[in-house]
């Protein structure tokens, strides 16, 4: 059998102490394109680049393509060139990119971020490194506690109303997705962005309800879920983690099961794991699949599909990751950058049957 061809359905009933029907998406198949952000937009504008650059991902037959890092308010981005959806303009420029992905039969998504600490930072495309001075178009950061990332400015610790516009701008841009046409609205827990900030204690060191236990750090993320899951009730939501800050004393696996039963509890239906991104010092050990383990241990916990995401390039490995039960899904990035008909490629290399869209079918056999 070819799992990894296989059609996913997300959004079935979960046990849930929700009284919200949760909404059921049908992916086509099972690899599916990951976030990845293109630090090519103006003012949060989403442009002809993220048309084409998302679009051609469909046209080679992936099942979800999830949209990079949206910021949820203009300080929320990683850098002055990240997109967003803090407004109607941003939303009416996201539709028309919806409805391609849609109508070349992928399942639109988006991943909904706040960068905290690790916003207003240069973009990798210029070349420059560190904190965007205030000067040159950077603005101040907020997180957690005023503990900054290396090498980055100080952020000011979110107080009470602070917190509660970051659950607020979480919900509006929920709605803007959906009203833009995401089925699938992934909220960003991972990579040492806001909501990880305040999973882990070594970016959290608040002493009130949002900080100290494992219940209170998780806070917040739960509240984010809660008000997505309100304002798009007919979207699937899906909660991205790093399941290991690969530092001594920070979050790890454990935690990330544990929190990520917590969400599938409030009505949560898709867990993607990744790992890292919280701190400067971690130590990665890098390698095929070397997330793969992580989403193993989380869909152990949970009851709602988890997809795998790291160094998965090739058909036969994301297919046996799937055969042994590791994940549901698989989340790929450089290889899709590597070849946007990735899934194409890989019902060839399984001998397997896909349908190619009409306009390539005489490219289908040599």
């Amino acid at each position: 059998m070819t799992l990894l061809l296989d059609p996913l359905t997300l959004g079935a009933d979960t046990d849930t102490d929700t009284d919200t029907d949760t909404a059921t998406v049908v992916a086509r198949n099972r690899l599916w394109v990951a976030p990845m952000c293109q630090y090519s937009a103006e003012d949060g504008m989403p442009g002809e680049w993220h048309h084409v650059h998302l679009a051609q991902f469909a046209s080679g037959g992936a099942g979800m393509v999830t949209a990079e890092a949206t910021a949820v308010t203009p300080d929320g981005r990683i850098s002055p060139d990240d997109v967003g959806l803090w407004n109607d303009a941003q939303r009416d420029a996201w539709a028309p990119i919806a409805a391609a992905i849609r109508r070349r039969g992928a399942v639109p998504a988006i991943q909904l971020a706040h960068a905290g600490r690790k916003a207003s930072t240069w973009s990798p495309l210029t070349g420059r490194r560190g904190a965007v001075p205030h000067a040159e178009g950077g603005w101040p950061t907020v997180a957690p506690s005023a503990v900054a990332f290396d090498g980055f400015a100080e952020p000011r610790a979110l107080d009470a109303a602070g917190i509660e516009e970051v659950v607020a701008a979480f919900a509006a841009a929920a709605r803007r997705a959906v009203a833009a046409g995401f089925d699938v609205l992934q909220v960003h827990a991972a990579h040492g962005y806001l909501l990880h900030q305040f999973l882990s204690p070594l970016s959290n060191r608040r002493d009130d309800d949002y900080g100290g236990s494992l219940q209170n750090r998780a806070r917040l993320l739960l509240q984010v879920c809660d008000a997505v899951r309100d304002a798009a009730p007919h979207a699937v939501i899906a909660v991205r983690f790093s399941a290991t800050d690969w530092a001594e004393g920070g979050w790890d696996v454990a935690d990330t099961v544990t929190v990520a039963g917590w969400v599938a509890a409030r009505g949560v239906t898709l867990i993607d794991v990744s790992s890292g991104g919280l701190v400067a010092h971690q130590r990665i050990t890098t390698g095929p699949g070397y997330q793969v383990a992580f989403a193993r241990a989380v869909r152990a916990g949970v009851d709602v599909p988890v997809s795998a995401v790291g160094e998965i390039t090739d058909a036969a490995q994301a297919q046996s990751i799937l055969a042994a039960g590791d994940a549901d899904a698989i989340m790929a990035g450089r290889e899709w950058l590597r070849d946007p008909h990735f899934a194409l490629r890989a019902a060839g290399e399984l001998g397997a049957d896909m349908e190619w869209p009409a306009q390539y079918v005489r490219a289908r056999r040599r």
